[in-house]
C-alpha cells in the first residue's frame, strides 16, 4: 500500500468537504464528497449528482476518479470520501470497482461529522476486482 503523509490526508478530507458543499442531492439530501490522491501527487475531488432517473446518479467516489482521469492521472494512490453523518459510510460496489481500475492497492479512508475513520486497501474491500482489460490488477 501506497505510503500517504499526514499533510496529504488532511488535504484529502479538506477537499472532498469542499466538494461533498457543491452536490446534487435532491432526491436523498445525503451530501457526499470524495477527493482522490493520483499517482503524480494530484489532488480531484467530487460529488455525488443525483438524476431523476436513479440509475444515471453519479457518485462521489467516481465523479472524483473521472475527473482525475479527465486531468491526466492514470493512478490513484488513496481516496477520502466524506459524508455528513455520525458514522463513515463506505463506497458502494461501483466505487470499488473503479477505484480498483485505477490504484489496487489505493487505501481508501472515510470520514464523517463524528470521530470515526474507517481506513482499507481497495483490494480489501474489492477482492475479486474484475482485472484491467488484458492484464491482471
Amino acid at each position: 500500500m501506497p505510503d500517504i503523509s499526514d499533510p496529504q490526508w488532511l488535504q484529502l478530507a479538506d477537499a472532498a468537504r469542499r466538494a461533498s458543499a457543491n452536490a446534487h442531492c435532491p432526491y436523498s439530501r445525503f451530501r457526499v464528497g470524495a477527493a482522490v490522491l493520483t499517482g503524480d501527487g494530484g489532488i480531484a475531488a467530487g460529488c455525488n449528482v443525483e438524476n431523476a432517473s436513479y440509475g444515471l446518479t453519479v457518485c462521489a467516489e467516481r465523479s472524483a476518479v473521472t475527473r482525475a482521469v479527465a486531468d491526466g492521472a492514470r493512478s490513484i494512490e488513496a481516496v477520502v470520501v466524506y459524508t455528513p453523518t455520525a458514522e463513515p459510510v463506505t463506497p458502494c460496489g461501483a466505487c470499488r470497482q473503479v477505484i480498483a481500475e485505477f490504484g489496487r492497492d489505493a487505501r481508501i479512508r472515510c470520514i464523517c461529522d463524528g470521530p470515526g475513520v474507517l481506513e482499507f486497501c481497495a483490494a480489501d474491500l474489492l477482492p475479486s476486482a474484475f482485472p484491467k482489460s488484458g492484464s491482471e490488477l
